[in-house]
């Protein structure tokens, strides 16, 4: 065996079976896909710099529909509308590059037009397009299935929104600004609404965890407790309270301010979207 079959059979192994299958995660990939995250985000950094696009409030406000065009899409090749070849474009990792190159064209094509003086406000056809994105994937969703589980998709939502709410009067009853602060506790929305989808799925309907670290914990939390899966809220918090107050107050607001955003942005994706796709799962039945 020469070293290209070696190498080969060690993509195959660790990248490229995981994908065809749609399996868990390995530690290989785990790693090599948080290594391009972080380099992807200083590429996007400079492309937004480019684009002369402010990375605030109302820019945040109009990317989240992509999110959930992206998470829908991925719920729809969960259906099993999609076939090989096509079926490979829309499974995790690929359907990040897909979306953020959908995206980033969209973005692009909209703040040309804004500064052609075609349309005044880049933002707002940029969102509307995200939003029609999401309206036809979840109508194509009842198109292809029904719902069936509507109790435990609500029990998600009511779990991630009272948990979320509890935090937050804890955090202003103790002063702590850092989880008042409106994105901020937006984006522990998003993850706290993660947290109670794995909660649900994976304690009472049978789903299982595909990423590395949260299934090493879950198992872990299989020793001393019937219901594993609730070790995501405390690990979320334990991971994500940190790097928020390392934004906030460890890094220079004025001179990296777009980075910070940019990281905000790319760390209510990483919650936001796997908890509108096993909501969306849930609730179909998928």
């Amino acid at each position: 065996m020469n070293i290209t079959d070696t190498l080969w059979q060690y993509i195959n192994k660790y990248y490229i079976s995981g994908i065809v299958s749609d399996s868990s995660y390995n530690p290989v990939d785990t790693i090599t896909y948080g290594i391009l995250l972080g380099i992807s985000i200083f590429g996007v950094l400079k492309l937004l710099e480019k684009l002369d696009v402010e990375i605030n409030t109302a820019f945040i406000v109009s990317i989240t529909p992509y999110v959930l065009a992206g998470s829908s899409l991925r719920v729809l090749e969960d259906s099993n509308v999609f076939t090989p070849p096509l079926q490979f474009l829309f499974i995790t990792p690929i359907i990040y590059f897909f979306m953020f190159a959908v995206t980033v064209s969209v973005l692009a094509l909209t703040v040309t037009l804004e500064n052609k003086g075609k349309i005044k406000d880049y933002r707002l056809f940029f969102g509307a397009f995200g939003i029609a994105w999401t309206v036809f994937n979840l109508a194509m969703l009842l198109v292809v299935g029904e719902i069936q589980n509507p109790a435990p998709a609500t029990y998600i939502l009511v779990l991630g929104v009272v948990s979320t709410y509890i935090i937050y009067l804890i955090s202003k009853k103790q002063g702590f600004s850092l989880l008042t602060d409106k994105l901020n506790i937006s984006i522990l929305l998003a993850h706290m609404l993660d947290a109670s989808s794995t909660f649900v799925g994976v304690n009472f309907l049978g789903y299982y965890e595909k990423h590395v670290v949260p299934t090493f914990f879950i198992n872990l939390a299989g020793n001393v407790t019937d219901y594993p899966s609730i070790v995501m809220f405390p690990l979320k918090l334990l991971v994500f309270i940190p790097v928020l107050y390392m934004l906030d107050y460890k890094f220079d607001n004025k001179k990296e301010r777009k980075l910070i955003g940019l990281m905000k942005l790319t760390i209510l994706v990483l919650g936001l979207s796997p908890a509108t796709r096993n909501t969306l799962r849930i609730l179909m039945g998928v």
